[in-house]
């Protein structure tokens, strides 16, 4: 009955994270739309093309690594999904996160870009290998005021299980105890999630579609809906560490759609950032606040 029952748990976790992030792909798609002074798809147009794409046969390959890139990254979001906790407490969408800790989903969430890479990579299409190699820069960047400020938590906590840094936070948020590890680590979210000012890896006008350029059908369909449940993995994490996770479907829908509306309020006030623009704001900025926060640690 357990085994029965943790696995019904893990199908419910994959399932509603793919449904809520399309859902707030969709509201990025439409609320970015009416800020342009047009009108967008309706929220559920990026859902039925994910279903539509899945149905549709394959008909360009490049061996067996291009097969496998899209998979790589679909098993990092999931796994990142199944091993972080949605609630507080109960005995619901917990998943595989008694078994793992902070540094495991940091490791699982390596796996989306390296899979893109490797997929990408095989295809030959410059415009793909532009996208990949933008997309590699930018994520080490990313990476620096992230773990930086994931560091000073776990420092402050004595722990890296999620759970524990979870409880914590029953009387202050990390948010408001650490303001400068949040600060630090929202900026990298944004990035994370391939929001403007960081969206130049896929910029249609630069680079054609980026590392999807030679994506389609199946593969096209994979990769949306890893990015999807990748988007929503991350809004599950950043609302874990530093505003103590959510007791309640409701509260947690609250929680991320708080943090999804900053990062698009931000996306959509500040213009793209080039490559080299990135890497410079973020080393020069959120890094340096990570490391006065650390420090204050």
């Amino acid at each position: 009955m357990e085994t029965i029952k943790l696995i019904l748990d893990l199908l419910l976790m994959v399932g509603m994270a793919y449904g809520f992030g399309f859902l707030y792909y969709g509201l990025y798609r439409n609320i970015t739309a009416r800020v342009h002074g047009r009108f967008g798809p309706s929220i559920a147009q990026s859902f039925w093309d994910s279903i539509k794409l899945f149905s549709k046969e394959t008909s360009t390959s490049f061996g067996w690594m291009f097969t496998a890139g899209p998979i790589i990254m679909a098993s990092g979001a999931v796994m990142t999904v199944l091993f972080t906790p949605w609630f507080n407490h109960g005995d619901h969408l917990l998943g595989l996160s008694p078994y793992g800790n902070l540094l495991v989903v940091l490791y699982f969430m390596v796996l989306g870009p390296l899979g893109n890479a490797l997929g990408v990579g095989s295809s030959g299409n410059p415009f793909g290998a532009m996208g990949v190699t933008r997309g590699l820069t930018r994520l080490l960047a990313l990476e620096m005021p992230f773990y930086l400020a994931l560091i000073g938590l776990m420092i402050a906590g004595g722990t890296a299980d999620i759970h524990t840094l979870m409880s914590q936070q029953s009387v202050t948020s990390n948010l408001m105890a650490h303001p400068l590890l949040f600060i630090a680590a929202f900026v990298s979210f944004v990035g994370f999630l391939g929001k403007s000012p960081f969206d130049v890896v896929g910029a249609p006008q630069e680079v054609y579609s980026g590392p999807a350029a030679e994506f389609g059908g199946k593969f096209l369909a994979l990769a949306l809906s890893q990015s999807a449940i990748f988007s929503f993995a991350k809004l599950l994490l950043i609302v874990d560490l530093f505003w103590g996770g959510a007791d309640t479907l409701w509260e947690l829908i609250f929680k991320t759609f708080v943090f999804f509306v900053a990062a698009v309020f931000i996306g959509n006030v500040y213009g793209r950032f080039t490559t080299a623009q990135s890497v410079e704001f973020l080393l020069k900025v959120p890094t340096v606040i990570a490391i006065v926060g650390l420090l204050r640690v």
